[in-house]
């Protein structure tokens, strides 16, 4: 089961500071009323505030609660002729099965929500079989958690590490004279999966990975492990999927022994303190996945997310230096939810699926998208279709390209597949 549990060795500090954010907010919590209607839509949010991963919760749920908000001023969800609002229900599961099972069953059989969020396994999966007896859909951020027994979770939004290969892709093309590139992340479950993604990436790229270093969660002087990377001088630098501290702390490590390539990483979360560890001129040109949403891309046609600047506004204002990969992830899952829903003319659990299910194409953030998965999970209950390539210019992040990637793993699905089965994460 240890790439089931991988989750919970997300780094202490960030935990930390996304926990101590938690204990603050816990007054809001409990002041979330009923709404004025009689007929409210409940949402059940059963994802990790205080524990481990908290850093992977709280600050979705921020962003969760932005939404909701937003929405319920224009009224609510439309289904059939009647317009009705929507509350967030959140249970602090800690990532731990026992108290997501426990959250689940008062989510279900008390609050009697519609639709269940939560954040991967273990307990997403966890709690699988009674949300299944029970026609309860739930979704997750991790497709690897999809399976034929689990016919009502879904990934609407988050397709990790699939969307990877847009940042090689896009050094390819851009940066032809860059033929070699060295990872380093942790070694991990996560890491691992990812460094699958890179290895299948590079290979079409023409890039060759002349070292990985995969280090354990011991590690807390990264000098010497940049240093052996460096040694060989590569044109590419790649931190893989590692977490946001072990980024920063590369980073800086990279800046301080004068690397002049290029970056590429999956997050870089809060960058702006990066920026000042290092220098605008160093970070210029690092590629990673996830924007900011007052990034003008964001504002064009296509994009399937109601005033993504306002909502990026909004967060920053109430929520200072806590934007990250997952701040808009849950608000564009219920964005689809609402879809799904105003399509059913009911927001009972079973028909919003089916509604979802039969779209196509589906209303993805970053633009139309189909349903896949079929060929390595067994069920098509992914979305995929297009992810952005981020880059930084003069200090901002910046979408440079939207890339349809599932194409791309169309394409070369037995090369990613050898690759999972190399580091024995298939």
């Amino acid at each position: 089961m240890t790439k089931k549990l991988s989750r919970r060795n997300f780094i202490k500090a960030s935990a930390a500071g996304a926990g101590a954010g938690a204990i603050a907010a816990t007054g809001a919590f409990k002041a979330r009323t009923a709404m004025a209607k009689d007929e409210v839509i409940k949402v059940g949010f059963c994802v990790d505030l205080t524990g481990d991963a908290a850093a992977w919760g709280l600050p979705g749920l921020y962003g969760a609660d932005i939404w909701a908000e937003e929405l319920n001023s224009r009224g609510g969800i439309k289904v059939g002729d009647k317009m009705l609002p929507v509350e967030i229900i959140p249970y602090d599961d800690q990532f731990d099965i026992t108290k997501a099972t426990v959250g689940v069953k008062k989510l279900l059989f008390e609050d009697e929500v519609s639709f269940i969020i939560m954040l991967s396994s273990p307990p997403a999966t966890a709690v699988q079989d009674i949300l299944t007896r029970n026609e309860m859909i739930s979704t997750c951020l991790s497709p690897a958690d999809m399976s034929p027994d689990y016919p009502y979770l879904y990934a609407p939004v988050e397709t990790h590490p699939f969307y990877n290969v847009t940042g090689i892709d896009h050094i390819a093309r851009t940066n032809p004279e860059m033929k070699t590139m060295s990872v380093i992340t942790q070694n991990d479950y996560i890491g691992l999966v990812s460094l699958a993604m890179y290895r299948a990436a590079a290979e079409v790229a023409g890039i060759e990975i002349i070292e990985e270093k995969l280090f354990g969660f011991e590690t807390i002087d990264f000098a010497p492990v940049v240093s052996g990377v460096l040694a060989k001088n590569p044109d590419i630098l790649c931190w893989d999927t590692a977490y946001p501290d072990y980024v920063n702390l590369l980073t800086e490590q990279a800046f301080q022994q004068n690397y002049q390539g290029k970056i590429v990483t999956c997050t870089l979360d809060g960058y702006t303190q990066m920026l000042e560890k290092t220098s605008t001129a160093f970070m210029e040109g690092s590629i990673w996945q996830f924007p900011d949403f007052d990034d003008d891309a964001m504002q064009a046609q296509g994009i399937n997310f109601a005033k993504p600047r306002e909502f990026f506004t909004k967060y920053e204002e109430r929520h200072p230096n806590a934007w990250n990969a997952v701040s808009w992830e849950y608000a564009a899952i219920l964005e689809m939810w609402k879809d799904g829903v105003e399509a059913a003319g009911d927001y009972s659990p079973m028909p919003t699926f089916k509604a979802l299910k039969a779209m196509s194409p589906v209303p993805h953030v970053f633009g139309d998208c189909e349903w896949w998965g079929t060929e390595m999970f067994g069920i098509d209950n992914i979305a995929m279709g297009n992810w952005p390539v981020v880059e930084m210019k003069n200090g901002k992040a910046t979408i440079v390209e939207m890339m349809d990637y599932k194409a791309w793993i169309d394409e070369h699905l037995d090369l990613v597949i050898t690759h999972f089965k190399a580091l024995d994460v298939f």
